[in-house]
């Protein structure tokens, strides 16, 4: 047998390990932020240390994956317990440094009509949970060429559950984070036009789709092993990952009027549907029984093609996440897809409606005039407050229960109820079907760890106020507005534009701010993209009237983590180029786990200090 055969044969036929056991292992990258911020808080370790960051950080993750994968609470207990004491046995170091609020400034323009443009304020917990999902991600591509990544964490032949598994579904649902970030600052771009916006986010997923394509063109002229079972003969899950938000903006219609995590429940029932449906099209059995006989580009490609509506119900399910995180309220966004509901209808009335007479239409416009600026002073009002973060907590908390309940069914059901091996394969988690079960474990996995964090952030570096006296002539307590206050229609705001490609895709300012109130304007649409977004702006505000005794902005998330998230793509993409160097170079099945620990410390000390060095740039423009 060759050396490329042998090679496949080594991550074919897997059957996975343990929902559980996958997450003991998950749980030690909590552990090493845990660590972290005890230290960090108690001012022990220096920020600025690369060495001390990549080896609290980094190196927990690929441990946790290699020497002590099958001993994950020992790990997790060398992480948590030293944590543990420091936090009972020393206090804390505040740096009280006046943060800015994370308000967004309302004007008025010339008209007299209030507009507004969202800056949105990074959730640190989020930036840790990206950065850590992409490090494990990294480290898994290449430690499970090496003997020293157990088998158990290999992605499953077809049903099942492993550390790999849940790498690619994870991937999705962060990218649908991220994604809310548009039509959270603007929900009006949900009615703009189509085709531009489908074009304008075609263009940015190009970069995406060229990695895709050249990657095969390397796989299949290097004759680097692959596993055709996984996507397919051409399909990759770099072209998955770029049609997914070109998908989500043919739904905007939808999004604008319904509920996005019901959208994305529909679309898990219909793939679930379309794979067992005995009178439908019942593609399990196309894509697991049928004869491998590839024979055009559909069924070379058929794993691919069929798993794609599966991962667009995660990327939805996500982006219904990231419109609970993002903004300063979980309610913000179902606020706001409220009032441009009500926006639509009253336009729908007024286009269908007869004529009436000039006096009464003259009193509509006044009534809808003031409901509309009474709309606009609420939102404005809403979105100056601080950050609710118990009440962000509160509602990822609700969700990780459902998730993890609806997972807990059909494990029951796959493990109890199912009578033969055809109900075991309806049933069973499968990766490569991204069928219901799979779905919702990725949900309750990613919701309950980016709660994880989040809990870690307000246990650490929690925002204290001190009420003051209210008095007509004090100044207002910083710059930035954190009460609804008119100002002239001269007044010129420009905030810092946000957006979800800010680390690849520098968004120039506009000239005026725009409301989801207003009608939408196509041509300043920022689609959502695969990418990694530039977070290096947290802040944590006070209320209006109160003074914060709080942590400086760089304490939190850790710098090497915000590195990672700022240039993941760049990172990702050299992870890759790496790994078929290391492939390439050495016969890795056959290295000894001395060798192969010395081979993954170098490549992941080379990730870790290419984002450091890359820490305050963008290193790639697109």
């Amino acid at each position: 047998m060759s050396y490329k055969a042998s090679k496949e044969a080594f991550v074919t036929g897997m059957t996975g390990s343990s929902i559980a056991h996958i997450n003991l292992v998950s749980s030690v990258a909590l552990a090493s932020i845990f660590l972290y911020y005890a230290l960090q808080t108690r001012k022990l370790i220096s920020n600025k240390s690369l060495v001390f960051a990549s080896i609290v950080l980094a190196l927990p993750l690929l441990l946790c994956m290699t020497l002590f994968a099958m001993h994950p609470i020992a790990l997790f207990l060398l992480f948590a317990v030293p944590a543990m004491l420091i936090c009972l046995t020393m206090e804390k170091k505040e740096s009280r440094a006046m943060l800015p609020s994370s308000a967004t400034v309302p004007t008025f323009a010339a008209s007299g009509t209030m507009e507004r443009k969202l800056k949105i304020t990074q959730l640190p917990a989020l930036t840790t949970y990206r950065a850590h999902m992409l490090l494990m991600t990294m480290f898994a591509i290449l430690a499970v060429d090496f003997p020293v990544f157990p088998r158990e964490m290999v992605k499953c032949e077809t049903f099942g559950v492993s550390l790999m598994d849940i790498g690619v579904g994870s991937f999705v649902f962060s990218s649908g984070v991220v994604s809310a970030i548009p039509i959270i600052k603007n929900p009006s771009h949900l009615t703009a036009p189509m085709i531009p916006k489908v074009i304008t986010v075609i263009r940015k997923c190009l970069p995406i789709i060229s990695l895709g394509v050249i990657r095969v063109l390397l796989v299949k002229g290097t004759e680097y092993p692959e596993h055709e079972t996984e996507y397919g003969t051409h399909w990759n899950f770099f072209i998955t990952l770029a049609l997914l938000p070109v998908m989500q903006v043919l739904l905007h219609p939808l999004l604008a009027r319904v509920s996005v995590t019901g959208l994305g429940v529909v679309v898990a029932l219909a793939q679930q549907y379309i794979l067992l449906s005995p009178n439908g099209l019942d593609l399990r059995s196309y894509v697991l029984d049928v004869p491998r006989d590839r024979t055009n580009f559909i069924s070379a490609n058929k794993e691919g093609i069929v798993s794609l509506t599966g991962y667009f119900a995660i990327h939805l399910l996500g982006l219904a996440t990231g419109t609970l995180i993002l903004p300063p309220s979980p309610s913000y966004f179902r606020r706001a897809q409220k009032t441009l509901n009500r926006r639509l209808s009253s336009q729908k009335q007024a286009g269908n409606g007869k004529k009436v007479l000039k006096r009464r239409d003259n009193s509509d416009s006044e009534s809808d005039s003031e409901s509309g600026n009474s709309d606009n002073e609420a939102e404005a009002m809403r979105l100056a407050a601080p950050r609710q973060n118990d009440k962000t907590a509160a509602e990822l908390c609700a969700y990780a229960v459902v998730w993890w309940v609806l997972t807990g069914i059909f494990g029951y059901i796959n493990s109890n109820g199912a009578v033969n091996v055809v109900e075991r394969k309806s049933w069973g988690v499968s990766r490569r079907l991204v069928n219901l079960p799979y779905i919702f474990w990725i949900c309750a996995y990613n919701v309950s760890f980016i709660l994880g964090y989040l809990l870690l952030d307000m246990l650490f570096y929690p925002v204290q106020e001190r009420k003051q006296k209210k008095t007509k002539a004090s100044p207002p307590a910083s710059p930035t507005l954190t009460t609804f206050q008119p100002l002239s229609p001269s007044a010129s705001v420009n905030p810092r534009p946000s957006s979800p490609l800010s680390s690849l895709h520098p968004v120039s300012p506009t000239p005026r701010p725009v409301s989801p109130l207003l009608p939408p304007r196509s041509p300043s649409f920022r689609p959502s993209s695969p990418t990694w977004p530039d977070h290096s702006h947290h802040s944590v505000g006070p209320r209006s009237g109160s003074s914060s005794i709080s942590y400086n902005v760089e304490d939190i998330p850790p710098p090497l983590l915000e590195a990672i998230n700022k240039n993941g793509l760049l990172l990702f993409l050299v992870a890759n180029l790496l790994t078929g160097v290391v492939n390439l170079s050495i016969q890795t099945m056959y290295a000894s786990d001395t060798f192969s620990m010395i081979i993954l410390c170098g490549y992941g000390w080379t990730i870790c200090a290419l984002a450091w060095w890359g820490r305050r740039r963008k290193i790639v423009q697109l």
